[in-house]
């Protein structure tokens, strides 16, 4: 049974229970602690945790997931993959356990024929709960409901680690209930999943909410407070497994969304997958991040240096080295990525719609990375040369960390690489290295997160008082109470002058940050106080969150307050807005319609755009989009907003962005009418002129493809064209020019300047070579050998001293051994040429031992021919020394 049809069975299996359908999340999650969803029941949290009222009492979903936490597993076992899918039925206060036993048994073994899975009952196991904590009972119950189903012996009770489930934080908790599928004794020994859980394998849990726990179920001294007063199921059955299962085949990476790519990559390599445990790993690696990539794309992740960018960019550089180290050196996922595609198309039909998109970006990347190959190659031949000039068997773990974490050069290549050569590495200190780099990461992203990051707090406030009265789209002003406080520590009763804290009011006009928009600014004044508003959150849904400093008085908790937000910055805030989705429109109506936006930001006064395009904008597509846009504000279009159900504003054709959630009313603003039509929570202008102007000022690459322009608007972008002006009219005094002739004058004065540069070149150049009659005269006899160590002036290049060093070793000529060598220095950058004539390198010099010598000194490397050869480095005040040495050298050689 095919992965697709299994999907659409367990879907219509709960619809014809009376489960909501809900579409999966996008990869891409709004939460702060979360890169992507990484679990099926993460889009239900606000309504498990009793956050929000959910819109149904059953849903029934399949969730995509991405977990990277173990991606260095990945291959390695028939179990670790970054991308799967979760199947998952969901009742709020609905059914509870014997429902939802009920209804995984009825699918798990219901008839093929009638739209069951058709899995024989006698190879499945149920675990339930058992504990001998008093503090939490045993969950009798649901083993008392699978002996319906099976008989005692095949129901097994186990402990808290394996069969309670928690949030990790305060909240529902509550027993589980998992359900096995045994394949068999070629897997493994009998007795049930206590025993082994390779050959029964786990397919499904149950999860149910009933009680309420005072911190996650593995931190020591966790609490049940109580049983919850609406109790909640919440399962999991992953679709690959049982996928593997019904295919009958070993393990996930063999169903069939998976081995298409791996029979695709055994026919490039010309390896055979199941021969060569090495082989198997690489290929495995090869289907999962192919996969795992194209379903990130298809949510709009493009690749990048952080968080979800730099997930993918990873994802693609593992499958594209897996592909080297098979054998594969030519580009790889065009051939990869189309049939990942087609596999995975029967599920999720816009991924070939978007495909054109999809893969541009992904050639993009496997091509950025080569040049990474090439260059990282090039350091690691430096450094194995090194390694063996000093007589070292090993490369130090600190050379292979720089090749990681500067270049991007896999460590599984640089000890390929290094092995060729004979040497090995020093893994322990590589990954030594590298545990530190991640203990500074996480330390990093601990602090970034904030001190109320597990929402506790929040969740409290929301409980006491309720939502927040949110009036920025109709009021600047308001009469509001403090509702709650809260300093360093938690929740405070009263914030003195000069201290910062976070501010909950029962109702505001200020604009909480999101969709891009920064937050409003303004004041707080209350009798006898005032407070400067610092920022504005929406730390969980339905509470807005005010970072304040008080300039004056004391605030205390329920004082009565009048929130105040700054007319100029907001303002400046829709204007920016509001030309955002104007420059959007723009890029669209010229580039097409996948200049579809990536991301934005906007401020009063400033706007920047992120959008899907592969090359960079030539001068003339610039000055049409700018004028687009002014032409937009000059024609003073309405701008409308409206709510409504979001399957209707999709009909309308309002644009949605890539890995946003959507609740099912939604807000569209609108540009007269169809010219600009997006789902958007932002402030905006009643019309196009008030935002005033549109300035380009930049445009640029942020990563494979995808492009940013940025402009300033409003009153800034005024300030912005008369700094030009300014400028305009400064070049046009002092060069005593028009303005008109100003760019005729200033290309004149460059080609000037040029021409007096090679003049000047030439002039130093000949100073330097007319010194080689004098250096040949007074070469010195070294051990028999003529010898010439120079330290050239400052400012010779390395072009210029080889020109010195062959000149004179030309005039030294061939009679007598020579050994030439000069030092110069330009830009604080030394460098090192030596040349031999063909009498010395008859007694056994080398240009290129000798060069080494001197550019160790340099801290540097070099190396060439046997005849010339030349070096580089760091410390240009180290020229004497590294002249000294070579010249020791020479005497050693000579001494042989």
């Amino acid at each position: 049974m095919k992965t697709a049809e299994i999907k659409r069975r367990f879907l219509e299996h709960f619809e014809k229970l009376g489960h909501t359908v809900v579409p999966s999340a996008p990869l891409p999650f709004d939460d702060p602690n979360l890169l992507f969803i990484n679990a099926g029941m993460v889009q239900f949290v606000p309504y498990l945790s009793g956050q929000q009222t959910p819109p149904w009492e059953r849903a029934v979903s399949v969730q995509k997931c991405i977990r990277t936490l173990d991606i260095e597993e990945v291959g390695k076992t028939s179990r670790h993959v970054t991308f799967f899918q979760m199947n998952g039925n969901f009742s709020f206060g609905d059914y509870f356990k014997a429902g939802a036993i009920e209804y995984a048994w009825s699918l798990l073994t219901g008839p093929i024929e009638d739209g069951g899975l058709g899995l024989d009952p006698n190879r499945l196991w149920a675990t339930t709960f058992e504990n001998d904590d008093p503090n939490l009972p045993n969950d009798d119950e649901a083993t008392e409901l699978w002996r319906r189903y099976l008989p005692a012996e095949r129901i097994q009770r186990r402990g808290i680690d394996d069969n309670f489930w928690s949030m990790s934080i305060a909240g529902p908790c509550g027993p589980c209930s998992e359900i096995f599928y045994d394949r068999g004794p070629q897997y493994g020994v009998d007795g049930g999943p206590i025993v082994d859980e390779d050959r029964f394998v786990e397919i499904w849990n149950l999860v149910f909410m009933q009680f309420d726990g005072d911190r996650g179920h593995k931190e020591p001294g966790f609490q049940v407070l109580g049983e919850l007063p609406n109790k909640n199921i919440d399962t999991g059955m992953g679709l690959e497994r049982v996928a593997s299962i019904l295919q009958g085949v070993d393990n996930l990476y063999e169903i069939d969304e998976v081995f298409p790519v791996i029979e695709r990559a055994a026919e490039l390599s010309r390896r055979t997958y199941g021969w060569h445990h090495e082989d198997n790993v690489r290929f495995r690696i090869v289907a999962d991040h192919v996969r795992s990539a194209l379903m990130l794309m298809g949510d709009g992740v493009t690749p990048g240096n952080e968080g979800r960018g730099y997930v993918l960019r990873r994802l693609i550089r593992r499958a594209v080295r897996s592909m080297r180290l098979l054998g594969v050196d030519g580009p790889t996922m065009p051939e990869l990525l189309p049939v990942s595609m087609n596999s995975m198309k029967g599920a999720y039909p816009e991924l070939e719609a978007d495909f054109a998109r999809i893969s541009k970006i992904a050639y993009a990347e496997e091509d950025a990375f080569a040049q990474t190959l090439v260059k990282g190659t090039e350091i690691l031949d430096i450094a194995v040369s090194n390694a063996k000039q000093a007589g070292h068997t090993r490369l130090g773990g600190d050379e292979a960390f720089q090749l990681h974490d500067t270049y991007g050069f896999p460590i599984d290549l640089t000890l390929e690489m290094a092995s060729e050569q004979g040497l090995s590495v020093d893994e322990d200190g590589f990954r030594t290295l590298m545990a530190e780099q991640r203990r500074r990461a996480k330390a990093d992203a601990a602090a970034k997160k904030g001190q109320h990051a597990d929402t506790t707090v929040y969740r409290g406030a929301l409980e006491r008082f309720g939502e927040t009265e949110w009036l920025a789209y109709d009021q600047l002003r308001t009469e509001s109470q403090v509702q709650l406080l809260i300093g360093d520590s938690g929740e405070v009763p009263e914030v003195g002058e000069g201290q910062v804290a976070e501010v909950v009011l029962s109702r505001t006009p200020f604009y909480a940050e999101s969709g891009g928009q920064s937050a409003d600014g303004g004041t707080i004044t209350w009798d006898g106080g005032r407070a400067e508003v610092i920022d504005v959150q929406r730390p969980i849904t339905g509470l807005v969150a005010h970072q304040v400093r008080v300039l004056e008085g004391a605030l205390r908790s329920s004082s009565t307050i009048e929130a105040t937000v700054d007319e100029q910055w907001r303002l400046g805030a829709c204007q920016a807005h509001s030309a955002t989705h104007i420059i959007h429109a723009a890029l669209r109506q010229h580039l097409g319609p996948t200049a579809l936006q990536r991301g934005s930001y906007n401020r009063p006064g400033f706007l920047r755009l992120d959008f899907g395009w592969n090359s960079s904008l030539n001068e003339e597509e610039l000055h049409l989009l700018e004028a687009t846009s002014n032409d937009a504000l000059r024609q003073d279009l309405p701008v409308t907003a409206s709510t409504m159900p979001l399957a209707a504003a999709k009909e309308m054709g309002a644009l949605a962005l890539f890995g946003e959630r959507y609740p099912d009313l939604v807000r569209v603003v609108e540009i007269d009418g169809p010219w600009s039509r997006e789902l958007c929570g932002g402030t905006h202008v009643e019309s196009t002129s008030q935002i005033g102007t549109m300035v380009l000022t930049s445009e640029g690459s942020v990563s494979a493809g995808s492009r940013r322009v940025e402009m300033v608007t409003g009153r800034e972008g005024f300030g912005y064209l008369a700094r030009e002006r300014d400028l305009v009219h400064q070049l046009s005094e002092m060069l005593k020019t028009p303005r008109d002739d100003l760019p005729g004058r200033v290309q004149d004065i460059v080609e000037r300047l040029r021409a007096a540069e090679k003049e000047l070149e030439r002039l130093k150049v000949g100073r330097l070579l007319s010194s080689a009659p004098e250096l040949a005269a007074a070469a010195k006899d070294v051990a028999g050998v003529a010898y010439v160590g120079h330290r050239a002036p400052d400012g010779a290049s390395a072009g210029d001293v080889r020109k010195l060093v062959l000149d004179v070793r030309g005039r030294l000529g061939s009679e007598r051994p020579a050994v030439v060598a000069v030092v110069g220095s330009a830009n604080g950058k030394p460098s090192c040429v030596v040349a031999v004539n063909d009498r010395a390198r008859e007694l056994g010099f080398s240009a290129n031992d000798l060069v080494k010598v001197a550019a160790g000194v340099l801290g540097g490397s070099g190396g060439g021919k046997d005849d010339i050869a030349q070096g580089g480095g760091v410390d240009a005040s180290n020229a004497d020394a590294a002249l000294t040495a070579l010249e020791q050298g020479v005497v050693q050689r000579a001494g042989r």
